[in-house]
C-alpha cells in the first residue's frame, strides 16, 4: 500500500469551507502515480498503457482546509488485463472519502486490452491493503 501526506490548499475548498468534491478524484489520481511506474517496463506508454475504465467515489465526511490529509492507495483486485485500485482519504484519524478505480492495460495501436505480465502482477501484489484482502 502506498501512503502520501497532502497539504490541503486553500483553492481546493469551496464556499462552505471544505474541500470541493472535484478535488478528491484528482487526489486519487495523484495516488495512482506509483502504480503507473510499475508498468514502465512495457515500453512506450503511447503504445501500451493504462486507461481508466471506471471511477467511483464515496464521500463520507467533509475534508477541511488547515489540516493535512493522508492518501492511501492500494491494489484491490487483479484480473487478466485489468485491476482495481482502492483509494482512501483520511483526515484527523477519520476516513473521509474512499473509492475504486478500474484500470485496463490497453494496446492503443490495436485498440484492445492486453494481459498484465506476471512480473507486474507480482509487483502489484506487494501493494495490497493489509486490512482488505484482494477480491477475485
Amino acid at each position: 500500500m502506498y501512503t502520501e501526506d497532502l497539504k490541503v490548499r486553500f483553492y481546493e475548498t469551496d464556499a462552505l469551507g471544505h474541500v470541493n468534491n472535484t478535488v478528491i478524484p484528482a487526489w486519487f489520481e495523484t495516488g495512482r502515480l506509483p502504480v503507473f511506474e510499475l508498468f514502465t517496463e512495457q515500453g512506450n506508454l503511447y503504445e501500451v498503457s493504462l486507461i481508466v475504465a471506471n471511477l467511483n467515489v464515496d464521500f463520507l465526511r467533509p475534508v477541511y482546509f488547515g489540516e493535512m490529509v493522508t492518501l492511501k492507495t492500494y491494489i484491490a483486485r487483479i484480473g487478466k488485463s485489468s485491476f482495481d485500485i482502492g483509494s482512501e482519504v483520511w483526515q484527523s484519524g477519520q476516513l473521509c472519502a474512499k473509492g475504486t478505480t478500474i484500470l485496463v492495460n490497453y494496446d492503443h495501436k490495436n485498440g484492445r486490452s492486453v494481459p498484465i505480465s506476471e512480473t507486474i502482477k507480482a509487483k502489484l501484489l506487494q501493494q495490497t491493503h493489509p486490512d482488505h484482502p484482494l477480491a477475485s
